[in-house]
């Protein structure tokens, strides 16, 4: 019987790693449940969660689960600190699939801040029209900031409490440089906000601003959890699966 793999998270690369595995091995693929019409994977699709670390370890059991690739947001730190947990509880090995963040070019005005609340507080003091692309949850940390007005972009429609000076754009990647360009202009943007998700489908906004010199306030991702196996594209991703799992 070919092995079973648990592909945790509804990233392009999680799509891209089931479609690569596909007819090899049994595939699950596992999403929270957050967006509306997500786009779905080869194979068997999961939506929900699993009741913490120890309900996901129950399941891989149940489940005959013989590997698990956290393939989720690189944002999403305590879904991956749960699977690791989860993973190490019930005997299954586990890689961590993370596409490598953004590096600024020449051009780039780049204000780096730890967290969200830092890059709300830095935010009044480099521009007042914001491009907000920090995703629909992260909107209640910039609520209180009443001086500058807000284009926030995510998938679906936020929920309070959000800024009071806001435009919501629903919309989802990929962008281009042009439409990126064209987005700025039309709502006089003198700054993006953004966390470094990496990766080619949003990182137009980066080019643009580049372009129009503006300063971009950049949220640093969290490190992967320590001593976790990890891997930075979808070859790599396979290579290892291949290595584990193929005689």
């Amino acid at each position: 019987m070919s092995p079973r793999l648990l592909i945790i998270g509804g990233t392009d690369e999680a799509r891209r790693l089931a479609a690569a595995v596909h007819g090899r091995m049994r595939t699950v693929s596992s999403l929270a449940g957050r967006v509306n019409d997500p786009r779905l994977p080869e194979g068997e699709v999961r939506i929900g969660g699993f009741g913490g670390p120890g309900g996901l370890a129950d399941w891989l059991r149940a489940e005959r689960v013989d590997v698990v690739v956290d393939a989720s947001h690189p944002f999403a730190a305590r879904m991956t600190a749960s699977a690791v947990a989860a993973a190490e509880r019930a005997g299954v090995p586990l890689l961590v699939l993370r596409r490598p963040g953004w590096t600024a070019a020449p051009g780039d005005d780049w204000r780096w801040t730890a967290t969200l609340e830092e890059a709300a507080a830095l935010l009044p003091a480099v521009g007042s029209r914001a491009f907000l692309t920090t995703g629909r949850r992260s909107l209640a940390v910039f609520a209180h900031l009443s001086g500058v007005w807000f284009l926030a972009r995510s998938v679906d429609t936020p929920e309070p409490p959000f800024p009071p000076r806001m435009e919501v754009l629903l919309s989802r990647g990929p962008y281009t440089r042009e439409g990126e360009l064209a987005l700025m202009r039309g709502h006089r943007i003198d700054v993006v906000v953004t966390k470094d998700s990496g990766g080619a489908m949003t990182s137009a906004k980066l080019a643009a601003a580049r372009e129009l010199s503006l300063p971009v306030v950049v949220v640093r991702r969290p490190p992967p959890p320590p001593g976790v196996r990890t891997a930075s594209t979808v070859g790599e991703a396979v290579a290892w699966l291949d290595a584990i799992l193929v005689p």
